[in-house]
């Protein structure tokens, strides 16, 4: 079953006075380019328990507040790319590494992910310099028969994931009103946009669903996690990167077109993938296996 993501405005907007506190005997001085002496806080202190039905809104009040305190952008990938532990933290929220330290969660949007008198440090200009630098070079390659996303920095891998691709038929869905190819577009293009509150319809049907029956069987609502849309070959054809509720799916050609990842996946690669993020899309047979040896794929379409 295809998560069709639709377009929603982020919900539960927190104020960020009310929930950071700024340290001022912490303040990193730096001289802008007229000679100017600028301070800004090095970190701020969360005031209360945010959970994740709660965090981007939090995010996005923190940036709002600080973009114009500190002496560069600020944006919420910048500074998580800074706090590296709060992309951990999110994605031990994934349901299925709960199970496996016997923990049932029925709704992850009620995880606690932000925890009163956590800090989040606002890198020194030359920091955010060098991550907004890498950040520039990154780019995502995804290789459709071999079921595999990477993330690499200019030529240097530093994340490979399994995948689920579209299936080899075409099908008749309801949301399109047409028969559909369901196989995953190859091409070249970049992430048009990230849906961080999605809602969720069965395409086939076009019903509006809440809930998701995981590979135990178990039944729960369906996880708040960003969606990515990609754009290929200049159109937006619906075609996304975005978690699956189901793993057991990976490494197989099951779904309606869209990229399924694992949930924890989904949370690191969507913060190494900001809008504007190069994406190739690839269908090559031979590839090159972990001794360095030519092997020739299965051909699934």
């Amino acid at each position: 079953m295809l998560l069709q993501s639709c377009g929603v405005k982020r919900e539960n907007i927190v104020n960020a006075k009310q929930l950071v506190q700024i340290h001022n005997a912490n303040l990193i001085g730096v001289e802008s380019p007229s000679g100017a002496k600028i301070s800004f806080p090095k970190y701020v202190t969360v005031e209360r328990n945010i959970s994740i039905s709660e965090y981007f809104g939090f995010m996005d009040s923190v940036v709002e507040r600080y973009d114009s305190i500190v002496p560069y952008q600020l944006s919420e990938h910048l500074l998580l790319r800074a706090n590296p532990w709060v992309i951990d933290v999110l994605a031990n929220t994934d349901y299925y590494r709960n199970i496996e330290r016997d923990t049932f969660i029925y709704d992850q949007k009620q995880s606690i992910v932000l925890r009163k008198t956590d800090s989040l440090i606002f890198p020194e200009y030359i920091d955010a310099s060098r991550i907004l630098n890498t950040m520039n070079k990154t780019w995502i390659d995804i290789n459709i028969p071999e079921f595999k996303l990477r993330i690499f920095q200019d030529s240097t891998l530093l994340y490979t994931f399994p995948i689920r691709v579209g299936q080899s038929r075409e099908r008749f869905l309801v949301m399109g009103n047409r028969i559909t190819d369901m196989r995953t577009i190859t091409g070249k293009g970049k992430v048009i946009r990230v849906e961080t509150n999605p809602t969720f319809y069965n395409p086939v049907d076009g019903k509006q669903f809440f809930t998701t029956k995981r590979d135990d069987e178990k039944r729960t609502l369906m996880p708040l996690i960003p969606w990515i849309e990609t754009e290929i070959n200049g159109i937006r054809n619906g075609q996304m990167i975005h978690p699956t509720t189901n793993p057991k799916t990976l490494g197989k050609a099951y779904s309606n077109g869209c990229i399924g990842v694992k949930e924890a996946d989904a949370w690191l690669i969507y913060y190494y993938a900001p809008t504007g993020t190069p994406i190739t899309i690839r269908y090559d047979l031979k590839v090159i296996d972990s001794e360095g040896k030519e092997i020739i794929l299965k051909d699934i379409y």
